[in-house]
């Protein structure tokens, strides 16, 4: 039964209204319904899509648990969630319609459309009934991305900065950094080769991440339950990395190459990590229930000796490598964290956030060193440029841009954007840097001017 309230998400019972102008209720309205509403199949999904990141796993705003039906129930310190046959004395549906303070979701969430709220209101004076049986998860069928949809999700700058590799659907190129040419596409040879070369797939599903390893030499890319470590020079396939509970959205390699970090996990459910020796392929570790949400950012010290986690749980971790014994937890993002970086030194550690923010951490005394805002959507991906305190980030406003974590003040920014963009990467130095994101299109970019070079189509 309860495994399907585990993926319920958050209503946030208790966090304060601020100043702003106050939204007026959700308007009340009738709707047709004969048979008895369907918890897993009707409201289980407003839930899940409304209220999907602060009330579950390690995560209880408000005091409010979803874990179980009976705590769905209960609410938290703002008082019972739900009252079977009365909606206007459950919190669930009167903050929901904002008809009662505080309201949710969030003002900066997606709000109950009054469809939503009328059937939430109609499962309530039916008797808020919760399902007898566990619910089962649909099967997932593997397929290649439909030919429309063409998004590049990762990006990396060879160390000699002559080529480019993104990763643009399940297809994986390599392109000049100086003429925009598609040099060559990495093909998965157990898959179907398609006529033309250059469409030819390098997994059978959409690839999620990628990481080149800092000496160049291996190409690694995250797709649904696998990754696969490529061989740079010969673009063949050198190990293939199986059983991921999910899709594998972060990937980050240690300074010296040898070891390869993942992130990824199942949505509201729980977050994994694991680490992998590059040379052999291994698994040296698999952390244990690091977060209780998809992991989608990983990134090493420069020494190797911790690695940093953040998560949709909205929570900076670091591990001791090589025990994976937690060492720190940092918190202070309202929404999920879409990734972290190390600086340079090893002293302080930068996170992007679907909040919009970015946030400077110290590691010493795991305090929060500044919060630096700019970007108007969420901000999907941060990397040092470097050894300078300087940050490169994508964001879904369209744009690319280095900030100062020292000042938080904007250093450059790179245009030519239409869309939300996914993924960004510069040279060690920054003189080169590449974004890509949902138009399909890799751009290539002065990183010390921010004049565009080359804007490649790759659909």
């Amino acid at each position: 039964m309860y495994s399907a309230l585990l993926l319920l998400g958050p209503l946030v019972f208790g966090q304060g209204e601020g100043k702003k102008k106050e939204l007026p209720p959700i308007e009340v309205v009738k709707i047709d319904h004969k048979s008895p509403v369907d918890f897993n199949k009707e409201i289980w999904p407003i839930l899940e899509a409304k209220c999907a990141f602060c009330h579950s796993g390690n995560v209880k705003e408000g005091q409010y648990d979803m874990a179980t039906g009976q705590a769905l129930i209960k609410g938290g310190k703002r008082g019972v969630a739900l009252v079977a046959g009365k909606p206007e004395e459950s919190n669930l549906y009167m903050m929901s319609g904002r008809m009662k303070k505080p309201h949710m979701p969030l003002k900066s969430e997606e709000p109950f459309t009054p469809k939503e709220l009328a059937l939430v209101r109609l499962w309530i004076e039916q008797g808020a009934k919760m399902p007898t049986e566990q619910r089962q998860k649909p099967k997932v069928v593997i397929s290649a991305p439909p030919k429309l949809v063409q998004p590049i999700h990762g990006v990396a700058v060879a160390p000699d900065k002559k080529t480019v590799f993104a990763a643009v659907a399940n297809r994986i190129v390599e392109v000049d950094a100086k003429e925009g040419k598609v040099l060559r596409t990495f093909r998965d040879e157990s898959l179907t080769p398609e006529k033309d070369p250059l469409k030819n797939p390098g997994h059978l599903s959409l690839i999620e991440s990628m990481a080149l390893s800092p000496d160049g030499l291996t190409l690694a890319t995250g797709a649904y339950q696998e990754v696969s470590l490529w061989d740079v020079k010969t673009g063949k396939i050198r190990h293939r990395l199986k059983d991921f509970s999910e899709r594998v959205v972060s990937l980050a390699f240690s300074a010296n190459g040898k070891l390869l970090a993942t992130g990824g996990g199942a949505p509201t459910e729980e977050g994994e990590v694991r680490l992998f020796d590059v040379s052999t392929g291994k698994e040296t570790l698999k952390l244990k229930a690091p977060h209780s949400d998809t992991v989608f950012g990983v990134s090493f010290s420069p020494d190797g000796k911790i690695l940093a986690t953040g998560g949709a749980d909205k929570f900076l971790r670091t591990w001791e490598l090589p025990s994976g014994k937690l060492l720190k937890s940092f918190e202070g993002h309202t929404h999920h964290v879409m990734d972290v970086s190390w600086k340079g030194d090893g002293k302080s550690i930068v996170t992007a956030g679907a909040d919009q923010v970015l946030k400077v951490w110290s590691y010493e005394n795991g305090e929060q060193i500044r919060t630096i805002p700019g970007h108007t959507k969420q901000i999907t991906r941060v990397v040092f440029v470097g050894t300078k305190p300087e940050v490169l980030t994508c964001s879904g406003d369209q744009t690319v841009r280095v900030w100062n974590v020292d000042n938080g003040s904007t250093v450059r920014n790179f245009g030519g954007s239409t869309d939300f963009l996914y993924a960004v990467a510069s040279s060690s130095d920054g003189a080169l840097v590449a974004s890509g994101g949902e138009e399909g299109t890799l751009r290539i970019y002065n990183g010390s001017t921010g004049n565009l070079i080359k804007s490649v189509s790759l659909k």
